[in-house]
């Protein structure tokens, strides 16, 4: 099963929030989380919150080679989709990860670097034919990203 909006089908739930690290040469340059809003016709709508203030970005899905691309203000970012059943948990794990290039007027502009951004859900509540792989750990990146999300989800006691 796909979630359809518009004309695209899209292998991940959506509105959906992820959280999300991002490194240059190695080192955390900064973490928080990115909601995608809405795809309507392969266009992504969403923001990315890595200081407190959800910043917009627009972009594109591609369903058939499961890749992802947008832009925010200060940075460009591509990545692809990679999905990872946990049999004994039942947790279905979604994990974008790829590259990203700074851009004016971020101070880093011309950097580049890399980031993964993961969200999970029950098996159950999203099924996908095809598409999960099993038996597979995720990169260590998505247990940090997960600690991030579930933060942002139970901050002051509450569910944002």
């Amino acid at each position: 099963m796909v979630t359809s909006q518009g004309t695209a089908s899209v292998s991940f739930p959506f509105p959906s929030v992820w959280g999300i690290h991002s490194s240059i040469a190695g080192r955390t340059i900064i973490w928080g989380t990115l909601s995608i809003h809405s795809i309507i016709d392969n266009r992504v709508v969403g923001t990315v919150n890595f200081r407190g203030r959800p910043i917009p970005i627009n972009g594109f899905w591609n369903e058939n080679s499961k890749q992802i691309a947008f832009d925010s203000p200060y940075a460009t970012f591509s990545g692809n989709l990679t999905i990872i059943d946990d049999q004994q948990s039942r947790i279905r794990h979604f994990i974008l990860q790829g590259r990203f290039l700074m851009k004016p007027p971020s101070l880093q502009a011309g950097e580049s670097g890399s980031w993964i951004a993961t969200t999970d859900i029950a098996q159950n509540q999203f099924p996908v034919s095809g598409n999960a792989y099993t038996g597979k750990l995720p990169p260590v990146g998505a247990f940090l990203t997960s600690n991030i999300l579930h933060q942002h989800q139970n901050f002051l006691g509450r569910t944002i």
